[in-house]
């Protein structure tokens, strides 16, 4: 079964990024990791080419949102990273995620895997009809896009654990819930507003979960990503 923790390198140069990972060289778990946005545009795709040299899985998280046509080409440029999941925005639309397949998709058929973001974590109610002019509840948006995106032919869906749950009841177990927003129970909650404990999130039926400070900004990093590992699957 798809199940893991991955943790988020939002760092700001390969250097750093790189200094980080070298702790777990010597670990029996080589983590999955998150390349977003930050890290991406820093280091340009090297630093997924040099992740992937080190044998980790990777998430590359860059949200890609525009017609159909340039996410298309965008994800035909990415397909050849040798990634393992790739996103896109669901609010591009079901064209748009179908394009990114078309480009995502190799010639001999094999593609990584393709989820798409429904609102971020840092969305709550009030800024959800405040900022974005949407009325309905948060999670009647969030499981529309998810059954939008599995319309698409996506393989599942970036949401907070609190609607993962719900997302597995009418898109199937098998369609993924990538969730960040975890914290730990005694740890900040930063700028997250639904978030959920690694354990709390394994109870609602997350798959992957996305983890940064708590492990990124953690006095013992490792430690930190092993206790993690811990409370998500056991």
């Amino acid at each position: 079964m798809n199940r893991d923790v991955i943790i988020a390198c939002d760092f700001s140069s390969k250097e750093q990024t790189l200094r980080f990972l070298d702790q777990f060289e010597k670990t029996d778990r080589k983590p999955f990791v998150k390349v977003g946005m930050e890290l991406y545009y820093a280091a340009g795709p090297d630093i997924v080419r040099e992740i992937k040299r080190r044998g980790h899985k990777i998430f590359l998280d860059l949200k890609l949102h525009d017609i159909p046509n340039t996410v298309k080409k965008a994800m035909s440029v990415l397909r050849d990273l040798d990634v393992d999941i790739c996103n896109l925005h669901a609010a591009g639309t079901i064209p748009m995620m179908e394009a990114a397949i078309e480009g995502l998709t190799r010639a001999d058929g094999t593609r990584p895997l393709l989820i798409a973001v429904t609102q971020l974590t840092s969305t709550d109610q009030e800024s959800l009809e405040r900022d974005l002019l949407i009325a309905r509840p948060m999670e009647e948006v969030v499981l529309h896009y998810a059954m939008n995106a599995k319309k698409a032919g996506l393989d599942g869906v970036v949401c907070s654990p609190l609607e993962a749950a719900r997302v597995h009841e009418v898109c199937g177990k098998s369609f993924l819930t990538v969730t960040p927003g975890i914290r730990f129970a005694d740890g900040a909650k930063d700028d997250q507003k639904r978030i959920m404990t690694p354990a709390q999130a394994r109870a609602v039926g997350s798959d992957y979960i996305v983890v940064g400070r708590p492990i990124t900004a953690a006095e013992d990093p490792v430690a930190a990503y092993e206790r993690c590992v811990r409370e998500f699957f056991e």
